[in-house]
């Protein structure tokens, strides 16, 4: 993949004309949406750098591609060995802040994913063009990666030059070994999602080293069968599995953007029951589609660009209640049920329509209704399942078994494919009948369909399997990943202080690194500390909003649960821990709080929903978390010291350290 629109060694760059360099810059780039002012900044760009450059040798590289935010930095110096990423404001006279965060940004991208980067001196620079001179401090952010330096466009010489007789003996940097580096990209949901929609492949802005289940396999496995489907006239279902944070959605928002050839009647949709997920994901997208447009010099308002995004992500409830208005087979020939595994039972949905829609004669579970839908195609469709193991977090919700149940006696036309890791691990189907189903209409088993490697936490793989020793009371086996796999790379610390847990997020979130406090939706005892989990939250702005926001995560004021942020991910979380569950007497218990007062869960199925539900919270954060497990006080007969003490001597005696 060529990562920069233009790339040459300083020496060449210098007698290159400025016409030359302009044109194979903008060469790589969309004529049709060049504006002016993009055309004007290269232009000035180039003189700059020229005017700079004079005596330093090294290789300069314009709009070099990051991948994981679907976006370019405006240049890269390699110069001796320093890496230095800069980002031009053209016409500017100030040092806006916003733009301080979006270079350093880039910094942290290079120093995270990309391997020729890793231990190299990386020094961003924002280059206001008509600002002031300015002191800076350089002080070292994380790894070799020192904070922004603020200069204009006079003053850039004199800061390369002092830059680098700091490190003057520094190793110097192999060109052609850093620009063949791997790139290791692990983008947010959020940020895959709106660089997807900008139509960039699911391989440059993810993971494809030898380390990670490369999700483009997945996603090529579902476009053969879609294919197939389509040739022959078949129809099919395909069930995806994955750890979490492994790229589920990823692997469905790419297939769905991908199906998109409406010219070839491939209708596709990404559907989700998941209302956070699909506000959060609808108002980035159209956010980012609204100040692109404005960037474009395009004339669309928020509100069209709302319309569109619609099309592209639609909550599963909607679009259940549309099918039963209109019995007509679906526009789309693919759909892509996130989270599928959350789907309502036949109990669930027929109690929420006869409540909520007075329709008394539903008398399906979701999974079966959304079959029969997609079945009412004469010809083919695909239907694409992403299941979470474990994941089921809410009453009523049917598990995988739901979605295989109704091919025991119907659709007997259809094609199964399902991932292998279905029939090998109990977290995915506890109900035998379901397999003895997939065995008896010989369905399909694909490997290619199950992602084994969690990139979210892309600083450790193995947070998930920590997290499921702890959860199986396993205390020997989650101190030994706890040891060997996830304290050197993935920082984990508990406190009884809140205050402590706050700086210390805000301790290490650098840029726009998110932080935000999460909570179990029954820690309801977590109101005395100021975190009430009834109260809330507006997704999009929680998620979306940035730093002077007070609704926003950053505040570390209002709490997420596990319904909020499940699909969804941090940078560096907080969870809160409650009563509800707590270690006492060598195992985990559970507890609701109800009326004025704790009560015992005895159901087993309630048991996995709160399982489940601090598997959520233990799993949101990419780069690290802080346990908060506040000190009890026997005064409150709501929150006696031993149901918190034995919590937290609990992840003492894993080893994690107290802060």
């Amino acid at each position: 993949m060529n990562r920069a629109y233009y790339s040459n060694t300083i020496d060449n760059f210098l007698i290159e004309s400025d016409d030359s360099i302009y044109g194979k810059i903008s060469g790589n780039y969309d004529l049709n949406k060049l504006s002016i002012q993009q055309s004007n900044a290269w232009k000035k760009q180039i003189k700059i750098l020229k005017r700079t450059l004079a005596g330093f040798n090294g290789q300069v590289y314009f709009e070099f591609t990051i991948p994981r935010m679907g976006k370019k930095v405006d240049n890269i110096l390699i110069i001796d060995g320093c890496i230095f990423v800069l980002e031009f404001k053209i016409g500017s006279d100030s040092y806006d802040k916003y733009a301080r965060e979006q270079v350093l940004d880039y910094g942290l991208d290079l120093n995270n994913f990309h391997e020729g980067s890793h231990n190299k001196i990386i020094i961003p620079i924002l280059i206001s063009e008509n600002s002031n001179e300015t002191l800076n401090a350089q002080n070292i952010i994380i790894d070799n990666l020192y904070s922004p330096i603020l200069t204009n466009k006079n003053d850039l010489k004199n800061v390369l030059r002092q830059t680098l007789n700091l490190f003057l003996y520094s190793e110097k940097i192999i060109v052609d070994v850093w620009e063949n580096s791997i790139y290791k990209p692990t983008p947010t949901i959020v940020e895959a999602a709106t660089a997807l929609y900008k139509k960039h492949n699911v391989a440059e802005i993810s993971r494809s080293d030898s380390g990670a289940e490369n999700l483009s396999v997945t996603s090529n496995c579902i476009s053969e069968i879609i294919d197939y489907s389509k040739t022959n006239n078949k129809k099919s279902i395909c069930f995806i599995t994955g750890v979490p944070g492994a790229g589920k959605t990823l692997a469905g928002l790419n297939i769905a953007n991908s199906r998109l050839n409406h010219l070839e009647e491939e209708h596709a949709v990404f559907l989700s029951g998941n209302g956070p997920l699909v506000d959060v994901l609808r108002e980035a997208l159209a956010r980012d589609k609204y100040f692109t447009s404005i960037e474009n010099g395009e004339k669309i308002t928020k509100t069209s660009a709302h319309s569109q995004v619609k099309a592209f992500i639609q909550n599963i409830h909607h679009f259940r209640d549309a099918s039963i208005k209109d019995e007509k087979a679906p526009i789309e020939k693919v759909t892509i049920f996130d989270e599928a595994q959350r789907a309502w039972t036949k109990e669930q949905a027929s109690s929420f329509m006869k409540r909520n829609k007075g329709n008394s004669e539903f008398n399906k579970s979701e999974p079966e209704f959304l079959i029969e839908v997609m079945d009412r195609h004469k010809d083919w469709c695909t239907i694409v399942c992403l299941i979470g193991g474990g994941q089921e977090i809410n009453t009523g919700e049917a598990g995988l078994e739901e979605w295989i149940r109704p091919f025991s006696e119907n659709f007997s036309d259809w094609n199964i494919y399902y991932s292998s890791k279905i029939i090998e691990d109990r977290n995915y189907i506890k109900d035998m009948f379901a397999l003895s189903i997939l065995q008896d209409r010989k369905a399909v088993k694909k490997d290619e369909l199950h992602l084994s490697v969690s990139l979210r936490s892309f600083r450790s793989a193995q947070l998930s399997n920590f997290i499921q020793e702890i959860i199986n009371n396993d205390i020997e086996k989650a101190k030994l990943i706890y040891l060997e796999y996830i304290k050197i790379n993935y920082p984990i610390k508990i406190t009884r202080d809140l205050e402590m847990a706050r700086k210390w997020l805000n301790s290490k979130s650098k840029g726009s690194e998110r932080t935000g406090i999460v909570a179990s939706s029954g820690g309801i005892r977590l109101r005395p500390f100021g975190l009430n989990v009834k109260a809330k939250i507006d997704a999009p702005i929680w998620f979306l909003n940035d730093k002077d926001d007070i609704r926003s995560s950053y505040f570390l004021e209002e709490v997420a649960s596990e319904f909020d942020i499940q699909g969804l991910e941090l940078d560096w979380t907080c969870v809160a821990w409650d009563g509800d569950l707590f270690y006492h007497n060598n195992k985990w218990n559970f507890r609701k709080f109800k009326g004025t007062k704790w009560q015992s869960i005895n159901s087993v199925e309630i048991t996995n929903y709160l399982i489940n539900s601090y598997r959520v919270l233990l799993t949101r954060a990419r780069q690290g978390m802080i346990i908060y497990i506040p000190k009890g006080n026997n005064e409150d007969f709501t929150r006696p010291e031993f149901i918190y003490d034995g919590t937290f001597n609990f992840f003492k005696s894993i080893g994690i350290e107290e802060i």
